[in-house]
């Protein structure tokens, strides 16, 4: 067996982009804050270094595959489905932990089965695509169930990153909501998991808040042909991830108080009410698992009133691991966010770019779903206002994509004013593409 150096750890940078200048009596803060982490896992597409097969490959792995009866109609849906998880199986690095779990109104171990995982290697991603071709569809959706089961499984691995990936392709109907979001609860901090919709017939919110709860992507696969080029990308993804369980941490001083913390970019993600105290005027906001990549958060603060010509560190932000005895491991990299106040008028009214910029990503996700929500219930006039200026946002941010997307539900008379007229007939497949990929944002040019 050949023998392969593991790729080095990343390393992390933080960047704040902000206007400090505050007139007389301001008081909000806000910055960006620029994450990247270089130097592991994979960048722009290219490979990880592999690793070491055995017990010290660092990743263990759950594909959850839908098998309830649904997964029947058309008889493809299922073919397709083994098709993928295969794909999947096949991009595994040697000597990562991976298990194969069939969903229906209960879990059950596909591969390799008897509570345990599976070490990949030539042998084993064989044998789980034998078991694979043994799957049938049959029975309800009860996702929390698939859950729990990958949690159980990927826990019994000593690994640093654990990871899911779920397909489904009906509504949970065979739980309550309260069990799904206990499901979700129990295991948020535990796994990451990326979730996708195959087909028209589930969701969206459903697959959105367990791709949000477990920190992961969302996605839609309209054309379930397209599920084996998806789970292959993902799961290259997911064997690219070096650092688990990495935290922004915020701290500010006295007197000082976060209004919020969210991620802006490559989606936007609230991440204010997952904060977790750290110490003093410390807290800890859960950014999931690293490879290489660079995304952006948007930090809001209220500080002190303060006189003219005076200035304060606003924020200080910082990233951390979180270690099991509840110590934290600190990245070594940090940020500041100053407030200065001055009678300079040209300097305190004028926004940053950056921060106008995804402050205009964040209204446009929430205008295309509120407008979404309003079509739905029948309110034409609501939908067109709130679809009409998400058109707006997304042409004056550049989002290209989504000026797509809302152009298959809405025909734009005029984009620079938002000016639209809804659809008569919309296909499912592209209003459910528009409001699963909502959250999708563009970065800022720097």
């Amino acid at each position: 067996m050949a023998n392969f150096s593991k790729p080095s750890v990343p390393r992390f940078s933080v960047d704040v982009y902000q206007n400090e200048y505050l007139p007389e009596g301001g008081r909000e803060v806000n910055a960006i804050v620029t994450v990247t982490s270089t130097g592991g896992g994979t960048l722009a597409g290219a490979t990880a270094a592999p690793r070491p097969a055995g017990p010290d490959a660092g990743a263990a792995v759950a594909l959850m595959v839908d098998c309830s009866g649904s997964m029947d109609y058309p008889p493809t849906k299922m073919r397709n489905a083994r098709d993928a998880t295969a794909a999947a199986v096949d991009t595994l690095r040697d000597g990562v932990h991976f298990a194969v779990i069939g969903g229906t109104h209960v879990a059950k171990e596909v591969y390799p089965g008897g509570g345990r995982l599976a070490v990949a290697d030539a042998v084993t991603r064989e044998q789980a695509k034998q078991a694979l071709r043994r799957l049938s569809a049959g029975g309800g959706t009860a996702i929390g169930t698939w859950l729990r089961l990958a949690d159980r499984l990927l826990s019994s691995a000593d690994v640093a990153i654990r990871h899911g990936i779920l397909l489904t392709d009906g509504r949970n109907e065979h739980e309550s909501p309260e069990d799904l979001k206990a499901a979700l609860d129990a295991c948020a901090g535990r796994f990451t998991c990326d979730a996708r919709g195959v087909g028209t017939d589930w969701e969206v919110k459903e697959v959105t808040s367990i791709a949000s709860a477990l920190l992961g992507s969302a996605d839609i696969v309209a054309d379930p042909a397209g599920l084996a080029a998806d789970f292959t990308r993902m799961m290259e993804n997911a064997m690219g991830k070096e650092v688990a369980d990495v935290a922004l941490r915020v701290w500010t001083p006295v007197g000082t108080t976060i209004r919020f913390v969210k991620q802006v970019a490559p989606t936007v993600e609230e991440l204010t009410g997952r904060r977790t105290e750290a110490g003093p005027r410390a807290g800890d906001y859960p950014t999931g698992s690293w490879g290489d990549e660079s995304r952006d958060y948007h930090v809001c603060v209220e500080v002190p009133a303060a006189g003219l010509g005076q200035e304060m560190l606003a924020a200080r932000v910082s990233l951390v691991v979180p270690q099991p005895d509840g110590s934290a491991q600190n990245l070594g990299a940090q940020g500041l966010v100053r407030a200065v106040w001055t009678d300079d008028m040209t300097a305190s009214t004028s926004i940053n770019p950056q921060v106008a910029h995804y402050t205009g990503q964040a209204e446009l996700a929430q205008a295309i779903q509120e407008g979404l929500d309003l079509r739905k219930a029948g309110d034409i006039d609501g939908a067109t206002a709130k679809l009409g200026r998400a058109v707006q946002l997304a042409g004056a941010s550049g989002n290209a994509d989504t000026a797509k997307l809302l152009a298959k539900v809405v025909d734009v008379v005029d984009a620079a004013t938002g000016t639209v007229r809804l659809k008569a007939k919309v296909a499912e497949a592209d209003e459910m593409t528009l409001e699963t990929r909502s959250t999708k944002t563009v970065r800022v040019k720097k």
